[in-house]
């Protein structure tokens, strides 16, 4: 008899994920062999086997994922360990995330760690909480060679992305929500978002592992919270069931069209800039407006305008130096960045 259906799923999800970074690191070899020009040695010293991190809050999506990660890792000869983030914003956060890291051990996943973050207030606590463990993800990956770090959202996460997206009016590419493979070199991997939350808790069930159930998640003073509890009930009730699924599939279509935009404009702004690199605004004007846009944001992160802090807002009014000029005079833009119109040229720069 073959494992519980909930189990089965996670594990294939999982599995899935694991070859394509077997793959990748088999295509890849032993790094900076090729870019020193050295020849390659069958004798010499051979790449590691690939190390994945699973990082682990303890709850049932995160619990569900190391535990499949510990099963099918050690199959195809990957190291697995895991990492839980103590944002010490509850009372006794540390002592949880000693019993995660016990947790995992228990699993037989090594290196385990546990690694405290202090957050700030930048961008509210959600936000700051999210940017200081990425962070520490990013420093333990780093620090441990990691090929990957593994991270437990599902389908319900994705659908609630798409809705902070689409309520923030920030367009296609916050529609898109999370990628499956994202970060410096495809760092970060989500092997659930086609599956579930409900899967994933079942799956722990079933396997009688501990899961712990964050507050902060039922707090109604997040935003995401409320939407989980509040805004994603109301819609279902409204719309009927479906919701999340057809939510998830407007984040990959989105995805996809946002990725082909990218790429139009990436090849398009060679052509619209002078000998000496100023952007041209008549060549900017003849481009679609979603094509020009993604280039003026790209020119305004370029002269030092924090991407997080760049909201549609801001390239709306850049925009308007091109398609609705006035005489208007500068425009200020976040990172003390500066931009005006000159002798039909657009420039952006440090004010």
């Amino acid at each position: 008899m073959g494992p519980h259906p909930a189990v089965a799923a996670i594990r294939l999800a999982v599995r899935r994920v694991l070859h394509d970074i077997l793959n990748d690191h088999h295509t890849t070899g032993v790094p900076g062999r090729q870019a020193t020009g050295e020849r390659p040695d069958r004798t010499a010293e051979r790449s590691p086997s690939p190390l994945v991190l699973v990082a682990c809050s303890g709850g049932a999506d995160s619990m569900a994922l190391a535990s499949a990660v510990a099963f099918e890792a050690p199959k195809l000869g990957i190291r697995a360990g895991g990492v839980t983030i103590d944002h010490g914003l509850q009372p006794g956060s540390g002592l949880r995330a000693d019993e995660v890291v016990l947790r995992l051990h228990e699993l037989g996943l090594d290196p385990v760690e546990s690694i405290a973050v202090s957050v700030g207030r930048e961008g509210g606590p959600e936000a700051a909480a999210r940017d200081a463990r990425y962070a520490a993800l990013d420093a333990i990956a780093e620090r441990h060679r990691a090929t990957a770090v593994l991270l437990g959202h599902t389908r319900d996460d994705q659908a609630e992305t798409v809705l902070l997206g689409l309520a923030r009016g920030s367009g296609i590419r916050s529609l898109s929500g999370m990628a499956a493979v994202s970060g410096a070199g495809g760092r970060y991997r989500r092997p659930f978002l086609q599956l579930d939350r409900q899967t994933a808790r079942k799956a722990c069930m079933v396997q009688s592992l501990p899961v712990w159930d964050d507050p902060h998640n039922a707090d109604p003073a997040y935003t995401r919270s409320r939407l989980r509890h509040e805004g994603l009930p109301a819609l279902e009730k409204a719309l009927g069931k479906g919701v999340v699924e057809a939510l998830a599939r407007t984040a990959q279509l989105s995805r996809d069209d946002a990725d082909a935009l990218d790429a139009w404009a990436s090849q398009a702004e060679a052509s619209v800039r002078d000998a000496a690199g100023q952007l041209e605004c008549t060549k900017l004007y003849a481009l679609p407006p979603a094509v020009r846009r993604r280039i003026l944001r790209r020119a305004a992160i370029e002269a030092g305008a924090p991407a997080g802090s760049l909201f549609a807002r801001h390239i709306e009014e850049l925009d308007r130096l091109i398609t609705g000029w006035r005489g208007q005079g500068a425009i200020n833009l976040p990172g003390k960045v500066v931009a005006q119109r000159q002798g039909g040229r657009l420039v952006i720069r440090q004010g």
